[in-house]
C-alpha cells in the first residue's frame, strides 16, 4: 500500500493522478474479465454475490469518499469565514443533480442489464444487438466510478484543505482509497459481463474485448471530473455530491435489483456488505 502512496505522491499533478487511478480501474476490470478464458461457465451465486459486493463499494465509497468530504469542506469554508451558505445545501443539491443526470442517461439510450432479455431493454427502441446493449448498460455504470474518482483526485488542487484544527479535509490517501475500492469491485464486474456474453455465443476473446470495453469510460471520466472541478474549485462539494448521487442511482437502480434478481438473495446481501466493509476500511485505513 505504501508503494501505491508513494506512485501518486511523485506525480503532482491531480488529473495525472486521476488518469493513473482511472487506467487502474480499467485493467482491473479487464483482468476480471479475462476470467473468461478459464471458466467453461459462470456459476449465477458468484456473480450474484460479486453484484451485490459492487453495491456495497458503491454505497460505501458514496458517503466516506464522497458525501463526507463535501460536508467537511463546506463546514470549513464557513469557520473560515470564505462562506455563510447551509452545510446541507451543496451535498443535497449535487446529490440530487448526479441522481438526475444518471436518470436521464437511463431513459436515454438503450441498455440491457446483465442478466435481462432483449425484450426488457430500457431507454428508447433500438435494433441494436443483445451484446451491444449490455456493454452500453455497464458504461453506464460506469460513468459515476469514473467521476468519482476524478473529483476526488481534482479536490486535491484545493487551497482550502486544512480546518482550524489541522486536520485536512481532502488527503491523498482518501482519494487513492477511492480509486483501489472502485478497482477491486471492478474486478468481479468484468467477469459479470463476459461470461453472460460467453453464455450468449460469443467467442473468449470478443467477450473479454466487450467486458473490458465497458470500462474504457472510467479513464475518461476521471480526467473529466478532475478538470472540471480544478477549473472551477466553487463547485467542489457539489461535484463530490453529484458523484455520490449518480452512484447511488445506479445501485438502486441496477445492481441491488440484477443481484437480487438470481433468487440468490441472502448471497447477494452478505456480498454488498462486504463490499461496503472493505471499502470503508480501505477509506479509515488510508484517508
Amino acid at each position: 500500500m505504501e508503494y501505491i502512496l508513494e506512485f501518486f505522491q511523485n506525480e503532482s499533478n491531480p488529473i495525472m493522478q486521476a488518469l493513473y487511478a482511472g487506467l487502474f480501474t480499467w485493467i482491473l476490470t479487464a483482468l476480471g474479465a479475462g476470467l473468461v478464458f478459464f471458466f467453461k461457465s459462470s456459476n449465477r451465486k458468484l456473480l450474484d454475490m460479486a453484484l451485490g459486493f459492487t453495491g456495497g463499494v458503491m454505497i460505501a465509497a458514496s458517503f466516506w469518499s464522497l458525501l463526507s468530504p463535501a460536508i467537511a469542506y463546506v463546514e470549513l469554508q464557513n469557520e473560515l469565514g470564505l462562506s455563510s451558505t447551509p452545510v446541507w445545501l451543496p451535498p443535497a443539491v449535487g446529490f440530487f443533480t448526479g441522481a438526475l443526470f444518471l436518470y436521464i442517461l437511463d431513459k436515454t439510450i438503450p441498455h440491457l442489464h446483465i442478466f435481462g432479455e432483449v425484450h426488457e431493454a430500457e431507454g428508447p427502441k433500438t435494433d441494436l444487438k443483445k451484446t451491444m446493449l449490455l456493454v452500453l448498460a455497464i458504461a453506464i455504470h460506469n460513468i459515476p466510478e469514473g467521476l468519482a474518482v476524478g473529483v476526488a483526485f481534482g479536490a486535491l488542487a484545493s487551497p482550502d484543505l486544512l480546518g482550524l484544527d489541522g486536520t485536512s479535509v481532502f488527503t491523498l490517501g482518501s482519494a487513492v482509497a477511492l480509486g483501489l475500492g472502485i478497482g477491486i469491485q471492478n474486478f468481479p464486474e468484468g467477469f459479470a459481463v463476459s461470461m453472460p456474453l460467453r453464455r450468449m455465443g460469443v467467442s473468449k476473446m470478443k467477450s473479454w474485448q466487450w467486458g473490458q470495453l465497458s470500462a474504457i469510460v472510467e479513464p475518461i471520466f476521471a480526467v473529466i471530473g478532475a478538470a472540471i472541478v480544478m477549473s472551477v474549485l466553487p463547485i467542489l462539494p457539489y461535484a463530490l455530491a453529484f458523484a455520490a448521487g449518480a452512484m447511488i442511482f445506479i445501485v438502486v437502480e441496477e445492481v441491488i435489483p440484477e443481484s437480487q434478481r438470481g433468487g440468490n438473495t441472502d448471497l447477494a446481501t452478505m456480498g454488498l456488505v462486504a463490499g461496503f466493509i472493505v471499502m470503508m476500511c480501505l477509506d479509515v485505513a488510508l484517508g
